[in-house]
């Protein structure tokens, strides 16, 4: 009977030359009759064909076991582990060992319980960074929303611009332009820049549908008369990601900044200090925009718990971790803290209006979340990149938030009476 594995050889100091070499190898092995019975032969064949490998193991109870090369024999180290992972490592130096001196192998077994416990440390160390950062994020997000005005702005301006750097890179990435073309990477940077710009107009004009329009104009014109043969691939991804990573983002700005109608009903606006704003500070737009935050976050709490306990049937192929059981749960959170902090805000008034803004708030940030997740599994990548430690890129932690902005200010702006006053 045989097989075939596959190793990595390392060997210091090979006769005539000072470096290591590493080469790695493929293995077939094959039970014989030896001098060292019983004996494993393995005879590897080298993806270096000028060093001639013989490689033979003996006896692993008796730790006996031979490694040839061409004018000498070495001392080597075998270390098997118990998740079927082999690793070879020989070290030699042919010009201190004679060619009769004996030599030693240590067989390292790994230990399941070892394995078990460093994967767990991981996990912890992974969880505590997540939770760490997480805190941190969520803390400076709040003070930000509860500034709002050129700070808020200001802040998703850098959000977005980083989101767009990591969106532009996926676009660029293996996966994706295998079959396609991505923009050039100078069109790349200056819709990055452009989708920056894009919140700090909402804030001083309003409206940004003009700009928009006048960025796509120029951005088009630009790939259709660059150097080479223009791609339409070139053109839809670069004007998608002018709308998925600048426009859809700024109605975030819209929704905080420009709904300046007072919340008059807010019992926390009475007890807001005046030099920071008072009651005036309390607006429809700033309550909107927390409680919006808010349920986003149950919502996806509420998610990942029912999914990990109750979680059978899968939601969608574009993502195989989420659940029907895990949405259900994560619908259920949303809507429950959106009637809760309605009643703690006193806005809407109408439970029937919290309800249905939970509801929409959930959806958005469904769809938001399953987009992304379309985009890299197609770019064939885990995250959108490393920004945030123990979390991934921007668009990990945002892709929840980029269509619900949109979502929660048509709702209040068109079909609350009074803007739910």
């Amino acid at each position: 009977m045989a097989s075939s594995s596959s190793y990595c050889v390392k060997i210091d100091g090979l006769r005539g030359t000072d470096s290591t070499v590493f080469i790695p190898i493929s293995v077939a092995s094959s039970i014989c009759a030896c001098q060292f019975p019983p004996c494993l032969s393995r005879s590897p064949i080298s993806s270096r064909p000028s060093i001639n490998l013989k490689l033979k193991f003996v006896d692993a109870s008796k730790g006996g076991a031979f490694f040839q090369i061409p004018n000498g024999r070495f001392g080597i180290h075998y270390n098997r582990s118990r998740i079927f992972t082999k690793t070879l490592v020989a070290r030699a130096d042919a010009n201190q060992i004679e060619d009769d001196e004996p030599f030693e192998v240590n067989e390292n077994h790994g230990s399941s319980k070892e394995d078990a416990d460093l994967m767990q440390q991981q996990k912890s160390s992974q969880l505590a960074k997540r939770v760490v950062f997480g805190l941190g994020i969520g803390i400076s997000a709040g003070g930000v929303v509860l500034t709002g005005g050129w700070v808020f702005s200001v802040a998703l301006a850098a959000a977005i611009f980083a989101g767009s750097r990591e969106y532009f890179e996926l676009v660029r990435s293996r996966g994706i332009a295998s079959g396609m073309t991505p923009p050039p990477r100078y069109v790349s940077r200056v819709c990055s820049v452009i989708c920056a710009l894009m919140p700090l107009l909402t804030l001083y004009k309003g409206q940004i549908d003009v700009s928009v329009t006048s960025a796509a104009f120029v951005v088009a014109m630009t790939l259709l008369l660059q150097r080479g043969i223009p791609r339409f691939s070139q053109l839809s991804s670069t004007i998608f990601g002018l709308f998925y990573c600048g426009y859809l983002p700024s109605f975030w700005v819209k929704l905080r900044c420009r709904l300046t109608a007072p919340a008059l009903n807010t019992g926390v606006g009475a007890t807001w200090p005046i030099f920071l704003g008072g009651q005036a500070h309390w607006t429809v737009g700033l309550v909107a925009t927390l409680i919006s935050i808010s349920s986003i976050i149950a919502a996806d709490t509420f998610a990942f718990a029912g999914g990990k306990a109750f979680g059978r049937t899968p939601l969608t192929n574009i993502s195989p971790k989420k659940t029907w059981e895990g949405a259900l749960a994560g619908l259920t959170g949303c809507i429950a803290t959106s009637v809760i902090l309605s009643k703690i805000f006193s806005w809407p008034t109408s439970v029937l209006s919290a309800i249905g803004f939970g509801f929409l708030n959930f959806f958005g940030s469904l769809f938001g979340d399953l987009l992304e997740s379309m985009i890299k599994r197609d770019a064939g990548v885990k995250d959108s990149g490393s920004l945030i430690p123990g979390h991934g890129g921007i668009l990990d932690r945002v892709d929840s938030y980029i269509f619900t902005g949109a979502l929660a200010y048509a709702f209040v702006r068109n079909l609350l009476p009074v803007y739910g006053v």
